[in-house]
């Protein structure tokens, strides 16, 4: 497989989630894909996720799904992970297996919202794993709030403990500082081998998801260079700097967590900053009305207080 290397246990810092850009019409936005690659590079990211529930994935054709991750893949000299979560295991395969061909550092797998067990939910990576094969790595997504489905840390342990494929959690049970705890209480215990922990919902945790023992981020937050500072910072012990940071965009944070427009908000953010050409979803999608696009604009001027990244944008 060519590419980078693949994801393995010691993957850290922030693997950003990368929207998907589209033209006004709905058309794939190639140009403005190899902009935002270079960006998240730029950015100190040290890895990207394509295809996650934030690039609209679901309103993708497989062609298109496949040709975008291999645009990324091919473009990025930092790890990619594609999303190739599906309702059946052969639509999974039919996008791991391809992207794995095209360079990609691993795939990552949600759990569908028909489970309901402990035993399911095991049962259901297991399958998977068998069907795309036990030689790509795996980033299991846990997000209860978007999917429904709960993973108690003793569930992630056996799920992790049956698939050595399994070499990341991505963490986004709210509130989920315990669990975060309790998963790194096991691998010190010797009960679970060593994962890496990447956190989610848009970084609105990262702060104390870090001192809990989260190796970073896998989130879509406009401005992933100050999520790859919190990091950097808070790994460095600078605790008071890392939490000034973090704190100077915690509104913007904040307002781009609302359901149904945050990612509105975020492609909003990312076209005024020059990344994208439009802030277009494909149909059906939200948008901002001209008082949201307004309250943006003010907050990314207080944001400008405490980071000078905001204060760089057009008018």
């Amino acid at each position: 497989m060519p590419g980078t290397p693949m994801l393995d246990a010691s993957a850290a810092g922030v693997y950003v989630i990368a929207p998907t850009p589209f033209h006004d019409d709905g058309r794939v936005d190639e140009a403005s894909t190899d902009r935002m690659t270079d960006f998240f590079m730029e950015a100190g990211c040290t890895g990207i996720t394509a295809l996650g529930m934030m690039g609209e994935a679901p309103k993708l054709e497989h062609a298109e799904a496949l040709a975008i991750a291999t645009r990324i893949i091919r473009r990025a000299s930092i790890p990619v992970v594609v999303g190739v979560s599906a309702p059946g295991f052969a639509a999974m395969r039919a996008l791991a297996r391809p992207a794995m061909d095209a360079g990609a550092a691993g795939v990552m797998i949600a759990p569908p919202s028909s489970l309901r067990t402990d035993d399911q939910i095991v049962g259901y990576y297991a399958g998977a794993i068998e069907a795309i094969g036990a030689d790509i790595p795996v980033v299991i997504q846990d997000y209860p709030l978007a999917i429904g489905v709960v993973m108690t840390p003793g569930v992630i342990r056996r799920i992790v403990q049956a698939n050595p494929s399994c070499v990341m959690l991505k963490h986004e049970d709210w509130p989920g500082l315990e669990k975060i705890s309790q998963l790194r209480g096991f691998q010190a215990d010797g009960s679970m081998r060593p994962i890496s922990i990447l956190c989610g919902n848009g970084g609105l945790f990262l702060d104390f998801e870090m001192e809990r023992g989260a190796d970073g981020a896998m989130t879509g937050y406009a401005f992933p260079d100050m999520l790859a500072d919190v990091v950097r910072l808070s790994r460095e012990g600078r605790r008071d700097a890392a939490h000034d940071l973090f704190d100077a965009h915690l509104p913007l944070i904040r307002y781009e967590q609302q359901p149904n427009i945050g990612l509105a908000v975020r492609k909003y953010v990312l076209k005024r900053r020059g990344i994208l050409a439009s802030d277009a979803q494909r149909k059906p999608g939200g948008s901002l009305s001209a008082a949201a696009r307004a309250e943006v604009d003010y907050l990314l001027t207080r944001v400008a207080r405490g980071d000078a990244r905001a204060g760089k944008l057009a008018a």
